[in-house]
């Protein structure tokens, strides 16, 4: 019976991170509170207690998981396949299934230390996984270079997703892809 109870719980609590990922991209952390990502994961707010001590320790996982699963998205990726799927107007209009950065990145900034140390340690195991993918040379200056194009990509997609003019949003999107690919020396068509 406790075994049960056990993977009832994780169960649970991965069912809450989900539906927590989902809706702090669509409404941003501050614009999600307790009540409403709970009602998500279809419980009840008194449940919440159960899983996380605080919003905050719930925040920090939800960032922690949505950097893992994207990481394991990016796995078997080629750079370029990365950078056009990042910066593909799919990618761009999808922001609650999209990346935690370009959706979240403003609010994590005066988010607490739990949640910027969740962010940290997430974001560098992806830049890491991109910086060893590239050109032999200085671990260091390869985590910079990985970090300056994933910081373009970010500031791009938050751009495009701004703009309300479409064909304008494309084009910034399309020369994102051209800039990112340049800076990482990969050769490229279109």
């Amino acid at each position: 019976m406790a075994r049960y109870g056990k993977e009832h719980k994780q169960t649970t609590r991965r069912r809450i991170i989900e539906a927590a990922g989902r809706r702090l991209k669509r409404d941003g952390i501050d614009g999600s509170g307790v009540a409403t990502l709970m009602a998500d994961a279809g419980l009840t707010n008194g449940a919440f207690y159960a899983h996380f001590d605080s919003k905050v320790d719930l925040v920090a996982s939800t960032v922690a998981d949505q950097l893992r699963e994207q990481r394991k998205r990016y796995g078997r990726q080629s750079l370029e396949e990365i950078v056009r799927g990042y910066l593909s107007p799919q990618h761009r209009d999808d922001t609650e299934g999209g990346c935690p950065s370009a959706a979240l990145l403003d609010e994590i900034v005066r988010s607490s230390d739990a949640v910027k140390r969740a962010y940290t340690d997430g974001q560098l195991a992806i830049i890491d996984d991109a910086a060893a993918r590239l050109a032999p040379d200085d671990p260091q200056s390869k985590r910079v270079q990985a970090l300056t194009v994933f910081a373009l990509m970010v500031g791009t997609l938050q751009l495009s997703r701004a703009l309300a003019d479409r064909q304008l949003a494309d084009d910034v999107l399309d020369q994102g892809i051209h800039n990112a690919l340049a800076l990482l020396g990969v050769q490229h068509q279109g």
